[in-house]
């Protein structure tokens, strides 16, 4: 199998577009579909869908995860050999925005003393960012999976813990007997794939959603809550002082929904995921709940 065809599969469904793939790899759109073509021809399969943006199909899906794999394990060949200077890897990683937002950026503290290595992170929901290992668009991915995807290895990170939570006056605004009025009180949401209002709301035998707002940014859903917009399931890692100042109120006493989170990886022999690995493992263990202080 051609390696050069592996990139040219790559670059395709990292740029959406054969001729923006062409710019990437400094050569003719037509060589780009010659490759690509050789390589269907070689595997007797369509690797790429010609949509806008480009997608792999599950063949090219697998080996994409290969092409991946290659490109790390030549960049660290070229370092073992003294290339350093041209041996600068690329390792994405999936991460959800509430980790990225918190206990996450310790790794990015890490990440900032690597010479030769660059980050490219992707912003997924902890429930569906394995479906990235599986495209082969990722390295490794924090997730809530405990289901190792194939040719991946898993491992428990900890439980990040989520708290229902509002400002005073909203919860003063909707307050009924002992508690509040959970069927008419405003409630925030990161987006659809967010499930942890639903979960609170069920607990409590609502069945119809109340008026909700979609705030998808770790930062900006703090900020609604902040700002008396609606209640909704916030890390506590992210809280700061919000609780003790007052500004934020937990909307029932020792209520809490827990995350579970594992760490994702292809199962590959590189230095550099490793080191990924164990940045990844550090900051998991000062940060989460449950997390084993000697992972």
């Amino acid at each position: 199998m051609n390696f050069e065809h592996l990139r040219a599969l790559a670059a395709i469904v990292d740029e959406g577009t054969f001729e923006a793939a062409a710019d990437l790899l400094g050569i003719s759109p037509s060589a780009v579909s010659q490759r690509i073509r050789a390589l269907e021809k070689s595997v007797g399969l369509v690797v790429v869908r010609r949509s806008v943006p480009c997608t792999p199909t599950e063949a090219g899906s697998v080996l994409l995860r290969m092409s991946r794999q290659v490109q790390v394990l030549e960049a660290e060949t070229w370092e073992s050999l003294g290339n350093g200077v041209s041996s600068r890897a690329v390792t994405p990683v999936a991460v959800n925005a509430d980790s990225l937002a918190t206990w996450f950026v310790d790794v990015l503290h890490e990440a900032s003393t690597w010479a030769e290595t660059t980050l490219d992170l992707h912003v997924e929901d902890q429930d569906h960012s394995s479906q990235l290992l599986r495209r082969g668009d990722v390295l490794g991915a924090i997730t809530s999976d405990p289901t190792p995807v194939n040719g991946c290895r898993v491992e428990r990170l900890g439980d990040m813990r989520y708290l229902p939570v509002s400002t005073p006056g909203l919860r003063k605004r909707f307050k009924a007997g002992n508690g509040v009025d959970w069927q008419s009180m405003p409630m925030l949401q990161f987006n659809a794939k967010d499930n942890l209002q639903q979960l609170q709301l069920k607990a409590r035998g609502v069945q119809q959603a109340p008026p909700t707002h979609f705030i998808p940014s770790s930062e900006g859903f703090l900020a609604g809550l902040r700002a008396g917009l609606g209640w909704g399931m916030i890390p506590e890692l992210q809280l700061g002082t919000d609780l003790a100042d007052g500004s934020l109120v937990v909307l029932k006493e020792r209520e809490h929904h827990d995350v579970a989170l594992y760490w994702q990886t292809w199962t590959l022999d590189s230095p550099r995921l490793v080191r990924v690995t164990k940045a990844v493992r550090k900051a998991s263990r000062q940060k989460l709940r449950g997390a084993h202080p000697g992972s």
